[in-house]
């Protein structure tokens, strides 16, 4: 199986939202811009938040496999994929990829 390494782009905040929806929180995302970690055999890797673990891991799995090219070319990598967390506050998107 393909390793997987799982980059941390960007996050986006929506205080708009936060302010009309969400009851206040102390703490929210441990993540930060260019944190990476190594999936092995599709598992998911040590210290991932298990919230953006779930949004990710079929992509993963799926990468880990061989298998790549989601919808039809979406990627200039095939064996990448850009995948967002599911917080609706405060996504993270991470970028999926194929390393030997």
């Amino acid at each position: 199986m393909n390793k997987v390494r799982i980059t941390a782009i960007r996050q986006t905040v929506y205080p708009d939202l936060m302010a009309m929806y969400e009851n206040p929180i102390e703490h929210t995302c441990d993540v930060f811009k260019g944190q990476t970690w190594i999936s092995i055999d599709g598992q998911c890797p040590e210290g991932m938040c298990p919230s953006a673990w779930e949004s990710m891991r079929p992509f993963v799995e799926s990468l880990a496999r061989g298998e790549g090219n989601f919808y039809d070319g979406w990627m200039k990598n095939p064996m990448s994929a850009m995948i967002s967390c599911n917080d609706g506050f405060r996504p993270f998107s991470f970028y999926l990829e194929v390393i030997d």
